[in-house]
């Protein structure tokens, strides 16, 4: 067995494993409330903007490998897998100091709003092993079935990310 398929099956693995704990975890500590300490009420304009972050560097990541250049697409695409693991982090500090904030409009705006947040919080859930995948099969030099995941990856990881910014604009005018 050669070591590129040895290292599938690892990557596979820890995909599978990190695809199913981070909701759970995401999920339970949404849950858990840090007794005594200051909520971190700072997080969210920084985490909205991290989303923002990642949403350009999937575009420019997307322009730079229709150019032909690998090497920024990969630093691209790398940067854009960090921007999301810091979102991640602080929105779980933020909500483990923080009681969550109630959207306060009314009408139809409400429903858009609400439309956005489900759409916004199940596609996170989804994109997780997709984007996983794609890094996984361009680090084992599996191009073909990188673009086709890629093609996949990039609506939905870009969606998420944009949604990300327009939860947070939507929701800051009733952070308390």
């Amino acid at each position: 067995m050669s070591n590129k398929n040895v290292d599938e099956r690892k990557y596979k693995r820890f995909i599978t494993v990190v695809s199913i704990v981070i909701p759970i975890a995401v999920a339970a500590l949404f849950g858990i409330k840090i007794p005594n300490v200051e909520p971190l009420s700072f997080l969210p304009p920084i985490y909205a903007s991290i989303n923002g972050v990642t949403a350009v560097l999937l575009v420019l990541s997307v322009i730079a490998i229709k150019k032909g250049n690998k090497k920024l697409h990969e630093q691209l695409n790398t940067t854009a897998i960090i921007c999301s693991a810091l979102f991640l982090v602080m929105y779980v500090a933020y909500h483990m100091t923080s009681e969550s904030t109630k959207f306060g409009g009314e009408g139809v705006i409400k429903y858009v709003y609400f439309f956005i947040l489900i759409t916004h919080i199940l596609l996170s859930i989804i994109v997780i092993p997709f984007v996983l995948i794609s890094f996984m099969r361009a680090r084992l030099g599996k191009f073909e079935g990188h673009k086709k995941i890629a093609k996949i990856t990039f609506p939905i990881w870009l969606y998420v990310a944009v949604t990300g910014v327009i939860v947070y604009i939507m929701i800051s005018p009733y952070y308390g």
